[in-house]
């Protein structure tokens, strides 16, 4: 383990955690809400907002999947120490963190089951940008309609279509976040 992967964590562990978790429940519950999460100083390659949500979420308890160029060793290094998520492959995993292509394709992940929903996984999607515009969102959470930068649309549609099954995303960019619920349903934006 490189010395490198014993800083970058919070500073002020319990402020910085729950500021985080708020923000993190926001955007859940928000549907297209972008929020700034940032807190945690994780390795290159990881943006400030993946970081800060793995941090806050996960333990030794939280299965991860890393993907791709995301799946390097300074940050399992990173991880292992400030949380202690074990690895697993892609079917397993509670959590899976990587690029669009690189976590591709979606139905490796777990969607629960009819009894237990809640055991689908969730994808952290990082993204080279975060906007709100692009996809019209609809759904728990929205007034009329809210629009977010997606990287894809029917993927989301047909994971949509699940409910209550499905996976659930956040969306990462440098230090903003973004989430999408497997209830919210995801459009093509209406033409100008």
């Amino acid at each position: 383990m490189q010395l490198s992967a014993l800083s970058g964590g919070f500073g002020n562990a319990a402020q910085q955690s729950a500021t985080a978790f708020r923000a993190i429940m926001n955007v859940m519950a928000r549907p297209g809400m972008i929020e700034t999460l940032d807190g945690a100083v994780p390795p290159k390659g990881l943006s400030t907002a993946a970081g800060s949500l793995l941090l806050t979420l996960c333990d030794p308890e939280t299965k991860l999947h890393l993907a791709g160029d995301l799946d390097s060793q300074p940050i399992r290094d990173w991880l292992t120490f400030h949380t202690g998520a074990p690895f697993v492959p892609a079917p397993l995993a509670d959590f899976a963190l990587g690029a669009w292509d690189d976590l591709l394709p979606l139905t490796q992940y777990a969607i629960g089951t009819d009894q237990y929903p809640d055991r689908a996984a969730t994808l952290i999607v990082e993204l080279p940008a975060l906007t709100q515009s692009g996809t019209t969102l609809t759904g728990p959470g929205i007034k009329d309609q809210a629009q977010l930068s997606l990287p894809a649309l029917e993927p989301f549609q047909s994971n949509a279509a699940l409910f209550p099954l499905g996976c659930d995303f956040f969306f990462t960019s440098g230090d903003k976040i973004a989430a999408l619920p497997r209830s919210t349903k995801p459009e093509t934006p209406p033409c100008m």
